[in-house]
């Protein structure tokens, strides 16, 4: 297990970065330009992929985890996530990381403040770092609701 302190936001310079640091990178660089191809090419086109997020539930297959991202990237305002504080940890053709999202996310006049403890687990496939899973949770009840409200009025 390695400890990391660096924030990763997606607007890392990917060259500088390990294969697999550069595939997290890539999912947030993807998330905060609201970019579906990089979003899919980061995900494993299976039907293994799986995601269970606080405004999508669980999704299972990459067709299901794309329509949870239908319903964020169309949000008029602008919004951001980053991840930090995590442990990351590599076992032959998986790694994952353990850590914490914070972000911002706009809805009206309203600025809600995210934080989501957050899994995500990555798996080489055909020579490429893909994600195969993410878990994240929101402890607190009103965010988490006010959160989904936000994400459902997109669409």
């Amino acid at each position: 297990m390695q400890l990391e302190q660096k924030t990763i936001t997606g607007k890392e310079e990917k060259s500088l970065l390990s294969a697999p640091t550069k595939a997290l990178s890539e999912f947030y660089e993807a998330l905060n330009t609201r970019d579906m191809q990089k979003m899919a090419s980061n995900w494993a086109q299976t039907d293994e992929a799986v995601m269970d997020n606080p405004v999508g539930g669980i999704k299972r297959g990459w067709e299901e985890i794309r329509a949870v991202y239908e319903r964020v990237f169309p949000s008029p305002q602008p919004y951001w996530f980053e991840f930090y504080d995590y442990s990351y940890h590599e076992a032959g053709e998986i790694f994952y990381v353990v850590g914490r999202e914070r972000g911002e996310y706009r809805t009206g006049d309203r600025v809600l403040k995210i934080a989501i403890r957050t899994t995500r687990v990555f798996r080489r496939i055909e020579g490429e770092w893909r994600q195969v899973h993410h878990h994240g949770s929101i402890d607190d009840a009103e965010l988490l609701a006010a959160y989904q409200e936000a994400v459902r009025s997109n669409g």
